[in-house]
């Protein structure tokens, strides 16, 4: 008898909690046995968002018709040329991305970022000359460059392979950068970043190596290679073409340009240097000699105080090695993505010939890496701000910039969430194991974490704002894996028309210096000559 009253207490408990669950907008399939909820929910019982109803769709589509026939081509050469790299910003990446933004403006996911408003977009495919899932040196190459090349070398082409110091070495085989095209057209060049200035991505803009590692001679002595015969990324930067001719470097890594017996302002670390250089000093030497006034800063207020007018050269290093992320960072020491884009637009703009800057969003990707989207999507936010400031402070008659990301990462959105559900948070519960997930997940990475009864962990359990929360992943990896899907190319300013398809990473630049008339292939300039004289 007290087994039947059990039996029957417990499905009065079923049948009341199914109930309830229902008039909350989930489907009879969904029930609740103490906190726990089984099965998954069905969105379809959703209440949908108030006023998405016919007219509002079809008003809202005819404004976009309307808005898309009303554009026109800029078909003029491009003066300066703004180029806004996302590290590692999938398109799952600047979604969730957008999703967050509105849900702190209150628009939610019809919120838009600020390059989603530019009149022409594509896609790029990011494969190298040896692998289908690319890293940042070899995509940096392609969309810098204009070459596809190995995995992890940077500014030459397929027949330098890793660590091939002669081969490095044959100018044959050396790639030039649109930077490089942009200081031969005797216009201005600079690059902006929160990595360190020897990174991947700002060191395609100026390097030629057989390796990415080979940020100073010490890491070109661990890959048994004679920084006296290759030079290190850092060197480079200092002394060779184009990088002594930047007007401005902004960043991290101080770590790879001052010697082992010298500490860090900041940090108190050692150098990273076994020649005893210090190319600190050696960019203020070469500057002094040529006559320059160059200003060397660390800091926040040092920036902040820079006398533009006055000042030819700017480099700004200020962290020891990366830039810290956007969550972790003393915002009275270190200044914002943003706040860099705007001293460098400020000193290049001084240039009536025109300019080409570089901006990476480089800290994106290593939140991605880290299986923390909370910290990726804070800094693609201000990656977001930082795009807006170039479109505040320019002309869009004559500046093109250009958005876009290097390679893409495992992320994905999952399960059914309701409409204006926290990106951050909780998806639903899996039919399978019964256990709730998060709406961010991962394919690989350290979130990879299975329990001592051999189950994976229960997220509920855990402190989703915590901004060391890692997100579940599928295969346990120290570091997340990149992901071999195209990117997006979001492009507004004169020729972004030649931006509609889906097109190799390499084509880029190529369209870039078209419009620029710029470097050694086709160009505006050339073309629009030609038309005039068969016009005569």
């Amino acid at each position: 008898m007290k087994d039947i009253k059990g039996i029957m207490k417990f499905l009065q408990f079923i049948l009341g909690t199914a109930l309830l669950l229902t008039a909350e907008g989930y489907s009879l399939r969904h029930f609740k046995i103490g906190d726990q909820i089984f099965h998954t929910r069905d969105t379809a019982g959703n209440d949908p968002i108030q006023g998405e109803d016919m007219a509002f769709w079809r008003q809202d589509a005819q404004a976009t018709l309307q808005k898309q026939l009303k554009l026109k081509k800029k078909v003029a050469k491009a003066k300066n040329v703004i180029f806004f790299l996302g590290d590692g910003m999938s398109i799952t990446t600047v979604t969730a991305a957008r999703i967050l933004k509105g849900s702190q403006t209150g628009l939610w996911e019809r919120e838009k970022l600020s390059w989603e408003e530019f009149p022409n977009s594509a896609f790029s495919k990011t494969y190298t000359t040896n692998a289908q899932v690319p890293d940042s040196a070899a995509t940096a190459t392609a969309y810098l460059h204009g070459v596809k090349c190995n995995q992890a070398t940077i500014g030459v082409d397929s027949n330098v392979k890793l660590n091939d110091c002669e081969a490095q070495r044959n100018p044959a085989f050396q790639t030039t950068s649109i930077a490089k095209w942009f200081q031969d057209a005797g216009r201005s060049t600079g690059f902006v970043t929160t990595t360190r200035v020897t990174h991947a991505t700002p060191a395609a803009t100026y390097a030629h190596v057989a390796s990415r590692r080979w940020e100073d001679d010490e890491s070109v002595l661990e890959s048994e290679q004679d920084p006296e015969l290759c030079d290190d990324i850092a060197e480079q930067l200092i002394f060779g073409e184009p990088g002594k001719n930047f007007k401005v470097i902004l960043g991290g890594g101080r770590r790879h340009f001052y010697p082992e017996d010298k500490f860090d302002i900041e940090d108190g670390k050692p150098g990273y240097r076994t020649d005893g250089k210090d190319l600190i000093n050696a960019w203020k030497e070469e500057k002094a000699s040529r006559g320059a006034k160059a200003s060397y800063i660390w800091s926040r207020d040092e920036l902040m105080a820079v006398d533009v007018k006055n000042t030819d050269h700017l480099m700004g290093l200020f962290s020891y090695s990366h830039m810290d992320y956007v969550i972790n960072r003393d915002t009275v020491m270190d200044p914002s993505l943003p706040e860099m884009t705007q001293k460098a637009i400020e000193m290049l703009q001084k240039d009536e010939n025109g300019f080409f800057l570089l901006v990476e969003g480089g800290r994106i990707d290593h939140g991605n890496h880290y299986n923390s989207p909370r910290r990726s999507l804070t800094e693609a936010l201000e990656f977001d701000q930082a795009v807006q400031v170039a479109l505040n402070m320019t002309n869009p008659e004559e500046t093109t910039i250009l958005v876009t990301a290097d390679h893409a990462h495992s992320l994905s959105i999952n399960g059914y969430p309701k409409r204006h559900s926290d990106i951050l948070g909780i998806s639903e519960v899996s039919d399978n194991d019964n256990m709730p997930f998060t709406t961010l997940l991962y394919a690989t990475g350290p979130g990879h974490e299975i329990t001592e009864n051999c189950s994976r962990s229960d997220p509920s359990q855990a402190d989703l704002t915590d901004k060391e929360y890692q997100h579940t992943s599928a295969v346990p990896r120290n570091s997340s894996s990149h992901e071999g899907t195209d990117v997006g190319i979001w492009v507004t300013g004169p020729h972004s028309h030649l931006f509609t398809g889906v097109y190799e990473q390499n084509y880029i630049p190529h369209a870039l210096a078209y419009a620029a008339c710029v470097g050694n292939g086709l160009t505006y300039c050339d073309y629009s000559l030609n038309e005039e004289a068969n016009d005569l």
